[in-house]
């Protein structure tokens, strides 16, 4: 078996971040489609970029999200599809 990002502790989906927490994307959920994969990483969601938690709604509500510097809302299925890393010295969720 091959190890995936999502083997990684550190690794997790922006879903799961805390409000305010900073992040860096390092890839996709394997099951993410090619269509929607290159939509995020057109959005700026790859590699290098910083992606921030700015509000959790409740309900099931969209996460808010920033990128670079740009402000996206993800539904809670295409959010855990994006996987992140925490930065150095960031809070766990």
């Amino acid at each position: 078996r091959e190890p995936s990002l999502a083997d990684n502790p550190d690794t997790l989906p922006p879903l799961v971040l805390a409000l305010h927490t900073t992040a860096h994307p390092v890839g996709f959920s394997a099951t993410l489609q090619d269509r929607p994969q290159g939509r995020l990483h057109e959005l700026g969601f790859h590699t290098g970029e910083e992606i921030s938690c700015l509000h959790q709604p409740g309900f099931g509500a969209p996460r808010v999200c920033r990128v670079s510097n740009a402000t996206y809302s993800l539904d809670r299925e295409l959010a855990e599809q994006v996987l992140v890393t925490r930065l150095a010295g960031e809070a766990n969720a």
